[in-house]
């Protein structure tokens, strides 16, 4: 099952790189919302080999994630590779520079169940995925404003 959403940032691409790589924001906005965020590795930079340990409540019950970064590419791409007891996952972070100060923000996420129980959750998201993906598209928009409105005020 594939998920996606774009959105066009009035900001620079390194602007727009340097925050969708910030990973300890992204760690503290996992612990406001209740996840256990646990790093797995060493690595002092940035870089393919950073390894999470998640552990969320979701639909009632607890979960556990193990979320990889498999490609960093400044300022272009990431890639992450996600495993959990049912389910595997992968996800793509893409930038373009549409101009100098406007780039093109591009999430792609694909999930595949390894279990029934987890075909079973997968099916439910299949028939909610027009709801999924209207309020990741509005997460992602509201994300974009603050990294737009970030820039402005720096500029």
């Amino acid at each position: 099952m594939n998920f996606s959403a774009k959105h066009d940032i009035d900001a620079p691409i390194e602007h727009v790189f340097a925050h969708v790589s910030d990973f300890a924001a992204f760690e503290r906005m996992a612990m406001r919302r209740g996840a256990r965020v646990t790093r797995q590795d060493n690595l002092t930079e940035p870089g393919p080999g950073m390894i999470w340990h998640l552990a969320f409540s979701f639909r009632g019950r607890d979960r556990a994630l193990d979320l990889t970064l498999e490609e960093f590419e400044r300022p272009s791409h990431m890639i992450f590779a996600g495993a959990s007891p049912g389910i595997e996952g992968s996800g793509k972070v893409e930038l373009m520079a549409l101009s100098p100060n406007r780039t093109r923000l591009k999430l792609k996420f694909e999930i595949k169940p390894k279990t029934l129980s987890a075909r079973l959750l997968v099916q439910s998201m299949k028939l909610a995925k027009g709801n999924i993906e209207s309020r990741l598209q509005a997460r992602v928009a509201s994300y974009a404003t603050d990294i737009a409105s970030g820039y402005k005020r720096s500029a």
